[in-house]
């Protein structure tokens, strides 16, 4: 029976985003996978570029949905819609993808047993520091996986019998939150290695992201910035350094995340504005 692979695109509003990322995606999903697109009410731009894909040999269905549903909805009824597919996967409107990055996730799903979510890396090269990564980074058989808790919530790939076990998104659940309970129920998590590059649009530092200019960033603000309270491009850039090699320290042992000791080591950090997570 031919393997089946099902990837999910969730668009809202960033058309020229789209047009990129949709078309890439396309090209880079082979002919064993499709893909379903919802879009969150963008509006008539976004439902005249969609158009255009319908009937593309890769898209197995567009969703206009008629308001803002945000990530967890659609997410989850896209999971429960694709039961039949042996690995379920998600790339963003914002990311393009590397080619041949399916191929290569799913290789490495058939020979790692224990692999559960694997993804692609969005961070550039200035922002990897190999004596700091090598910790985390591990061998299995002819596969290289730098380990962590979860990863991005796109680029991603993982066995649909993660989602069978764990179950699908909880109430108030980010995506993060439901890779670390598949870290502990004992499934690998992590990114290829040497990393598969997807790249995040919304990073200034990029050949087609659309911040170009400070005032390209103050009218396409990303939600993290506006979550984390960066003002500038130039705080925006220097948040995603810093993300990137806390990514590279951060312990992939999930019971540093769960129940009441990282509840109150959470607590205690936001009132001293410091990460006490530990590192490896």
């Amino acid at each position: 029976m031919p393997m089946k692979l099902r990837v999910f695109m969730l668009t809202y509003k960033r058309v020229e985003y789209t047009r990129l990322s949709l078309q890439r995606l396309c090209d880079t999903v082979p002919e064993y996978g499709r893909i379903t697109v919802w879009d969150n009410d963008s509006g008539p731009e976004m439902r005249q570029l969609l158009q255009r894909f319908e009937g593309h040999p890769r898209i197995e269905k567009i969703i206009y949905h008629p308001t803002n549903d945000r990530l967890r909805g659609p997410t989850n009824a896209f999971w429960e819609q694709a039961g039949d597919a042996e690995y379920l996967s998600k790339v963003d409107d914002d990311c393009l993808v590397a080619p041949g990055w399916c191929e290569k996730l799913i290789q490495a799903h058939e020979e790692i047993p224990e692999a559960g979510v694997l993804g692609c890396w969005r961070y550039l090269d200035e922002d990897f520091v190999p004596e700091l990564a090598q910790r985390k980074i591990q061998t299995f058989g002819h596969h290289q996986i730098m380990r962590n808790c979860w990863v991005e919530g796109s680029g991603y790939l993982m066995k649909r019998e993660v989602l069978q076990r764990i179950g699908p998104l909880r109430d108030q659940e980010t995506f993060t939150g439901w890779c670390i309970r598949a870290a502990a129920a004992g499934y690998l998590v992590g990114w290829y290695y040497p990393f598969l590059f997807q790249e995040h649009m919304d990073d200034p530092r990029v050949p087609h992201t659309g911040m170009k200019t400070e005032a390209d960033f103050q009218r396409l603000r990303p939600l993290s910035a506006g979550t984390f309270k960066l003002e500038t491009r130039d705080d925006w850039i220097d948040w995603l350094h810093r993300d990137a090699r806390n990514q590279q320290v951060r312990s992939f042992n999930p019971r540093h995340y769960l129940g009441l000791g990282a509840k109150v080591r959470r607590r205690i950090g936001r009132w001293i504005g410091r990460d006490l997570t530990p590192t490896v």
